[in-house]
């Protein structure tokens, strides 16, 4: 399977199967385009004709179909499925885990009308994790690492910073058996800003690998949705704490997470602004919520979204060749040493390597299957007691959803978000067909900044081929 499209001058060609991925020019793409559904003598007879005025003969045809069967041979053009038939192996492998988000606190001092978690309460009562319990999530993750040595642990909610004591406490505890145990901590902070302080800022830049800051883009559209309990916006508060963060970090080691809504569906100017206020670390989100709130995006959106992918995807190539680049979390893509291919069969690990830990101990899938008690999986005592869910999530590869058969982008998504899936199907082997056109123009994107950075002298584009392991489930990475 190929995927062929044009965007900012580049016409581009994707080997769906081996990951290879050309910058052709015109001749080359059309011909491409027909060469599985026309004659030799067809296609040459079409070209010709096109492209009589650009000086196209015959000879320059069949030296275009000998160096496309030359690529064909090598396995980087027309490459067939050779995963499909070991994708449904995953339910018999040993699973280990190597990812914790630990919500220390089902609270939060903002009233987001677009939370996913009710307020950071996920629609239950207040709750902050106790150290005790913390300890015990902490314990069940090195007891359940395996060889994993890079253990993942964010901090989320809430709002975090409500019980900044025992994150402290917990990070402490962390290092104190690190060693002893042959494991390496990373910490994630995520944090909506309102209480950073020096003492926080000490401490991130102490002990956070990385610190993930919420901030919607625009004072008006940030403020339009993140406001406290008495209704003020938060803005004014936050980016002056942000970018004293930041800047105690040297620009590294965080990213600017925002969320983008019906009322902002033109977010370019959200990351912009964000850019323009010295932020270059940046991600903007589509919000996860119900159709028909106020703020879920609708079908009359998403001409106007992916419109602003491809124009942020060139204003970043503007920013770059001005010596100013910005990151943005959806187009950092690796086409030559990127996830192996279990990994982009097996999806992200929710439920079988990466689990949520409510304040009172009990595992979720993720973040988002908070206070389903459907999917509540066990507990940091007792460990995954509901394994027969474990083996459902275990299957919810790319193989499991028969949506994805013929999508090109399928090795790059691996089916999916489950819980976006459940939100939108009630099937975490379902598929969110609006995520999945978002996802796919997003993809494009990133690659057509590989072509153009290539051009730049700035990166090699290489038709690099995606990575078999054999043991990928002890992988590190």
């Amino acid at each position: 399977m190929i995927h062929q499209y044009k965007l900012n001058g580049y016409n581009i060609v994707i080997d769906v199967y081996s990951g290879s991925v050309h910058v052709v020019d015109e001749v080359a793409y059309d011909i491409i385009g027909m060469y599985e559904s026309e004659s030799k003598e067809a296609i040459t007879k079409f070209i010709t004709e096109k492209y009589a005025s650009d000086g196209i003969t015959e000879e320059d045809v069949l030296d275009c179909f000998a160096d496309i069967e030359e690529l064909k041979n090598d396995g980087k053009l027309f490459a067939e499925d050779r995963y499909k038939d070991h994708a449904f192996d995953f339910k018999n492998r040993n699973t280990t885990v190597k990812a914790l988000c630990l919500h220390v606190a089902h609270t939060c001092n903002l009233n987001c009308e677009y939370c996913f978690a009710a307020q950071g309460k996920y629609h239950g009562k207040d709750a902050v994790m106790s150290f005790e319990v913390g300890k015990a999530a902490l314990d069940f993750l090195v007891k359940n690492s395996g060889s994993h040595v890079n253990l993942e642990v964010d901090f989320f909610g809430g709002e975090p910073l409500m019980n900044f004591d025992v994150v402290k406490q917990l990070v402490a505890y962390a290092r104190s058996i690190e060693k002893d145990a042959g494991k390496n901590f990373r910490f994630t902070l995520t944090t909506n800003g309102m209480l950073i302080d020096d003492d926080v800022i000490e401490f991130a830049n102490r002990e956070c690998h990385n610190v993930v800051l919420s901030l919607d883009g625009r004072r008006e559209i940030h403020d339009s949705s993140r406001r406290d309990y008495l209704g003020n916006g938060s803005y004014d508060k936050i980016v002056p704490k942000f970018k004293k963060l930041v800047d105690s970090r040297d620009g590294k080691g965080y990213y600017m997470r925002g969320t983008f809504t019906h009322k902002n569906p033109d977010f370019t100017n959200d990351v912009f602004h964000m850019a323009d206020l010295g932020f270059t670390e940046l991600s903007m989100e589509p919000v996860v919520s119900p159709a028909g709130t106020p703020y879920a995006l609708t079908e009359d959106d998403l001409s106007v979204i992916l419109d602003q992918y491809e124009i942020l995807a060139k204003d970043m190539l503007r920013r770059e060749k001005e010596g100013k680049p910005i990151t943005f979390y959806h187009y950092m893509l690796d086409l030559n040493h990127g996830p192996c291919i279990y990994k982009r069969i097996s999806g992200c690990g929710s439920g079988t390597e990466y689990f949520a830990v409510t304040p009172s101990g009990d595992l979720y899938p993720c973040h988002q299957f908070v206070g389903n008690e459907e999917y509540k999986m066990g507990d940091v005592w007792n460990g995954v007691t509901k394994t027969s869910l474990r083996d459902e999530f275990k299957l919810c590869n790319v193989y499991a959803r028969r949506e994805c058969d013929d999508c090109w982008a399928k090795l790059y998504c691996s089916g999916g978000c489950a819980a976006n899936a459940f939100n939108a199907t009630g099937s975490i082997r379902g598929v969110y067909d609006y995520g999945c056109k978002l996802f796919r123009k997003r993809i494009e994107c990133a690659i057509m900044l590989k072509a153009a950075e290539a051009d730049l002298g700035l990166t090699a584009l290489d038709a690099g081929q995606f990575t078999d392991c054999d043991s990928c489930e002890e992988c590190d990475s």
